[in-house]
C-alpha cells in the first residue's frame, strides 16, 4: 500500500476491533486497540485531558497523562499514520473510515420514514451490518454506553427493514431481519411482531402462531406478563 493511500485505512469496531490497511489486517497491541477505539468513537478531535481521564480512570491525573504520552509514542506504522496528533488533542485522519459511523448512517437512513429505503440499503449486506454488536466483550464504561446506544439503534433499524422487505415481496429477507431483532432482544414485543408480520406475509400461519406462543412463554416466564393487545391482535384470527 502506498504511504499516502489514506482511503484504504479503516477501523472496524462492529464484531470486534480490527485495523485495516488496504484490506489487510494490521496487528496492534491491546493498549493501541483501546486508544484507537476511543478516538474512533468520539468522531472528532479529542482533548488529551479527556482521553487520559477516560482511558486511565483509576490513575492520578499526572500518571494518566504519562500513560497517554507513552501509548501515543509506542504507536508506529499504520497505527500512527491513521492519527493526527496535536499538542493538545488527537483525532483520526479525516480520510480514515470507521465502520460504526457508516453503520449508524445506514440505520438512520432506514429509519427515515419520509423517504423510501434506497435499493442499496434494502440488502442482505445491510442485515449483516445491523446484526453486529459494538466491541463485544469490552466492559469499559465508555464502550458500554456506545454499545448500548448502537444496540438500540440497530434493533429499531432491523424492525423497520422487515417492513421494507415485506413491501418489496422479499419475505425470506424479512424473516432473517426479524429473527436477528428477536435474537438481539428476546423480550421485545415489537421484534416478535415484526417476525409474525413477516411469517403472515409469506403465508406461514403456523410459523406466526409458533412465534407468538414463544413470545408469550418468554414474557410469562421472565416478567409474568401477557403479550400486549397489539401483539395478540396479530394472531387473533389464527387461534380458536
Amino acid at each position: 500500500m502506498e504511504s499516502n493511500d489514506w482511503s484504504a485505512l479503516q477501523i472496524t469496531l462492529l464484531g470486534g476491533f480490527r485495523l485495516l490497511a488496504g484490506g489487510d489486517q494490521v496487528a496492534v497491541s491491546g493498549g493501541a486497540e483501546r486508544l484507537l477505539s476511543f478516538i474512533a468513537l468520539c468522531g472528532q478531535s479529542v482533548p488529551r485531558a479527556l482521553m487520559a481521564g477516560r482511558l486511565w480512570p483509576d490513575a492520578s491525573e499526572r500518571r494518566a497523562h504519562a500513560s497517554l504520552r507513552s501509548a501515543l509514542a509506542r504507536l508506529d506504522g499504520v497505527g500512527r499514520r491513521i492519527l493526527d496528533i496535536g499538542a493538545t488533542d488527537v483525532r483520526l485522519s479525516p480520510a480514515a473510515r470507521v465502520d460504526v459511523d457508516e453503520a449508524r448512517a445506514l440505520a438512520r437512513r432506514i429509519l427515515d420514514r419520509t423517504t423510501p429505503t434506497a435499493e442499496r440499503d434494502l440488502s442482505a449486506d445491510a442485515v449483516v451490518t445491523l446484526s453486529a454488536d459494538l466491541l463485544p466483550g469490552w466492559y469499559d464504561d465508555w464502550v458500554i454506553l456506545e454499545a448500548e446506544e448502537w444496540h438500540r439503534l440497530r434493533v429499531h433499524a432491523l424492525e423497520a427493514l422487515v417492513d421494507d422487505f415485506i413491501a418489496a415481496g422479499r419475505f425470506a429477507d424479512a424473516v432473517s431481519a426479524a429473527c436477528l431483532a428477536v435474537r438481539a432482544e428476546p423480550l421485545r414485543e415489537s421484534a416478535h411482531a415484526a417476525l409474525i408480520r413477516a411469517h403472515l406475509a409469506e403465508g406461514n400461519q403456523a410459523e406466526a402462531l409458533r412465534d407468538y406462543q414463544r413470545c408469550a412463554g418468554l414474557l410469562h416466564a421472565e416478567l409474568r406478563i401477557r403479550p400486549s393487545p397489539r401483539l395478540r391482535e396479530l394472531v387473533a384470527g389464527l387461534r380458536p
